[in-house]
C-alpha cells in the first residue's frame, strides 16, 4: 500500500512540475522609420491584451536603459524591469532604416484579442507612446500600417 501511495504522489508531482508545452510560431516584425531629422530612435515593441493591459515585451531598440522611461506606455506596463527585456534588446534604429525582429510567439496569442504596440522616442524630439497599435490577427499578416511619428510602416508576418 505504501508503494502505491508513493507511486501516486510521485506521478502527481511530476504532472504538476512538467508544464504543458504551448505551440509557437516564428513571427517577423518589420518596422521602417521615416527619414526624419534627428538621432537614432528608441523603440519598444510589446503586446497588450484587448483591454490595453501590458502583456509582454517583444523587442527594445536602444541600448541605454536610462532612456527607456521615454517609451512611456511600455515603461509603465513593464515597470522597466530588466527581466522584461533581458535578451530582447539591441541598438537604436537610424532614420530611414528598417528593424527586423523574428521571435517565437505562442499560437494562443494570435487571433485572441492581443495587439502589437510600438512606442518611439528620439533624443531632443517628441516621444510617441503607442505610435503603432495593431491587432495580432491573421488577417493583418503582411499588411503595412502607417505610423504617426517616426515610423513609416510596420508589418508582421509568419
Amino acid at each position: 500500500m505504501k508503494k502505491l501511495i508513493l507511486a501516486l504522489v510521485v506521478s502527481f508531482t511530476a504532472t504538476i512540475l512538467v508544464p504543458t508545452q504551448a505551440q509557437a510560431r516564428d513571427m517577423t516584425f518589420t518596422t521602417t522609420l521615416k527619414n526624419y531629422n534627428g538621432d537614432g530612435a528608441y523603440l519598444a515593441l510589446y503586446l497588450v491584451k484587448a483591454n490595453g493591459q501590458y502583456q509582454q515585451t517583444i523587442w527594445i531598440a536602444g541600448e541605454k536603459s536610462k532612456y527607456y522611461k521615454h517609451l512611456s506606455s511600455w515603461s509603465r506596463g513593464s515597470g522597466q524591469r530588466a527581466s522584461e527585456y533581458d535578451g530582447l534588446s539591441g541598438a537604436s534604429v537610424g532614420r530611414g532604416r528598417t528593424l527586423n525582429v523574428t521571435l517565437g510567439i505562442a499560437d494562443e496569442l494570435i487571433d485572441a484579442g492581443y495587439q502589437v504596440r510600438i512606442d518611439t522616442s528620439v533624443e531632443d524630439m517628441r516621444d510617441n507612446p503607442a505610435e503603432i497599435s495593431v491587432p495580432l490577427i491573421t488577417s493583418n499578416v503582411g499588411k503595412p500600417f502607417l505610423g504617426r511619428g517616426y515610423i513609416e510602416t510596420f508589418q508582421f508576418s509568419f
